[in-house]
């Protein structure tokens, strides 16, 4: 007898494909189910009464849905669409783009070691067993580099190939800056703000994945920016740079003004 097919929690999130639209509501497809077939009733679709369930959802197209209850006996499975929060919605999508991601990563591995499907699995084993996603693996190698991948037993072949397609990976980063304006009335005035700059930008990094740079907009104005894998990590980098810089300033009787520009957000690439 084939095996009892794998079936959602209640109140699990998942993905499903519009398949039938009926007047009391819509067969749907569960993505991540292998297609098994859910209901998505008309009274579940959105608050208040609805006229025409077509006006809310089509033929085709794809909905973050809320189990509501399931069947184990009849593999039938209840689902809501106006129970889903905008951030449920917006976590459940970024975790299917995520798992799409790494799937195609893996499949570029698989293309360019010439994998069979045995090593493949094998080697997705060893991923699963330290990570909770293959895109969680390639990030963190991709980060980390050898020192990731090293402790997995992963065969040379594979290994070598990983590393290569990590490599190649853009790692998502965040950049916050902001200009400051500094004068000293010193002689030595040119010498004071070069110290002033430097040894803040000494004290601000040291971390992972953490980079400063300072340059020079025109008298009397530097903007200083700092790019790390998340804001936390940044605004935790720029503090002490900026405190620096005003130190060094005002401790030879300069002025020090800091003014903060809008922070930017690369994507995994």
């Amino acid at each position: 007898m084939p095996a009892d097919p794998e079936l959602p929690e209640q109140g699990e999130i998942v993905v499903a494909t519009i398949s039938r639209i009926m007047d009391h509501g819509a067969y749907v497809a569960l993505d991540e189910y292998g297609g098994m077939q859910g209901f998505l009733h008309i009274s579940e679709i959105a608050p208040g009464w609805i006229r025409s369930v077509a006006k809310f959802v089509r033929e085709g197209e794809k909905k973050v849905l809320l189990v509501k209850k399931v069947n184990p006996g009849r593999s039938d499975v209840d689902l809501s669409l106006k129970q889903v929060s905008a951030d449920q919605r917006k976590r459940k999508l970024l975790e299917v783009k995520r798992e799409e991601k790494g799937r195609t990563l893996m499949k570029g591995v698989v293309e360019k070691a010439g994998l069979s499907d045995a090593e493949r699995e094998a080697v997705e084993d060893l991923l699963y067993s330290r990570y909770d996603s293959l895109f969680d693996a390639f990030m963190d190698i991709a980060s980390r580099g050898s020192a990731a991948a090293g402790s997995l037993k992963i065969p040379g072949r594979a290994l070598a190939v990983i590393e290569e397609v990590c490599s190649k990976i853009k790692l998502p980063s965040v950049e916050v800056r902001g200009v400051v304006e500094i004068t000293s009335p010193s002689p030595d005035g040119v010498e004071v703000i070069r110290r002033a700059l430097q040894d803040a930008s000494k004290g601000g990094g040291g971390e992972d994945g953490v980079r400063i740079e300072i340059t020079y907009l025109g008298a009397p104005k530097y903007r200083v920016g700092v790019t790390a894998p998340d804001f936390k990590a940044a605004e935790k980098a720029l503090k002490p740079i900026v405190a620096g810089i005003q130190r060094g300033v005002e401790k030879r009787k300069g002025t020090f003004r800091f003014e903060r520009e809008e922070s930017k957000k690369t994507r995994v690439g």
